[in-house]
């Protein structure tokens, strides 16, 4: 399989799976729907759909099979994480993700995140500590305008370039864009305001 640097030097396209939570219901242990939507650049060529548990510990365990048992494994470049959590606080491991998939992984985030809201979140679940492991474990926060992204197999400046081939408008990129909106309307009806 070609490098991010490759296939961005001869202007191939890039496959990317974008993971997003759909709305849950606000009780610890709920199950938490997440769309999984595949695009070849900016457009959909499929998805896969599964459940972990709200601040709960399966999200990498969900995550890696949902895409190692997909038809789209083989296919796809990079892996894209609306944020490195699903389901409230249900934190990713991202080395170990990577690792998994052999792919480079990629927590995106709107804003930086608030460390001391985030840290005083966590005192109220089990295993504390072990979950503010696993937000260092990510790594750095990377800046490259208009994004912010963790990343774990990848160099941070090519990880930047594809994240712009793969954004049509503003700084979310188009797969996850459509599984927050394709997670919002199977859960509630209709798609959410923001994505």
């Amino acid at each position: 399989m070609k490098t991010l640097e490759k296939l961005l030097q001869q202007n191939l396209n890039i496959r990317v799976i974008g993971f997003d939570d759909a709305p849950f219901e606000n009780y610890q242990g709920a199950n938490v729907n997440v769309a999984g939507v595949v695009c070849v650049g900016t457009r959909f060529d499929g998805m896969v759909w599964g459940t972990v548990h709200k601040d709960g510990n399966d999200a990498t365990d969900v995550l890696s099979q949902l895409l190692l048992q997909s038809k789209f494994y083989d296919q796809v470049h990079l892996v894209l994480i609306d944020g490195l959590a699903v389901g409230g606080f249900n934190i990713l491991d991202l080395p170990e993700l990577a690792q998994r998939l052999k792919r480079p992984c990629v927590s995106v985030m709107r804003k930086l995140p608030d460390m001391v809201s985030i840290q005083q979140a966590l005192k109220n679940l089990p295993d504390t500590a072990k979950r503010l492991d696993l937000i260092q474990k990510a790594g750095p926060i990377h800046t490259k305008e208009p994004f912010y992204f963790q990343v774990q197999g990848e160099n941070p400046t090519t990880v930047g370039s594809v994240l712009k081939r793969l954004t049509i408008e503003g700084h979310v990129p188009e797969a996850l864009r459509l599984a927050h909106l394709i997670g919002s309307a199977v859960m509630t009806g209709q798609s959410g305001k923001r994505a």
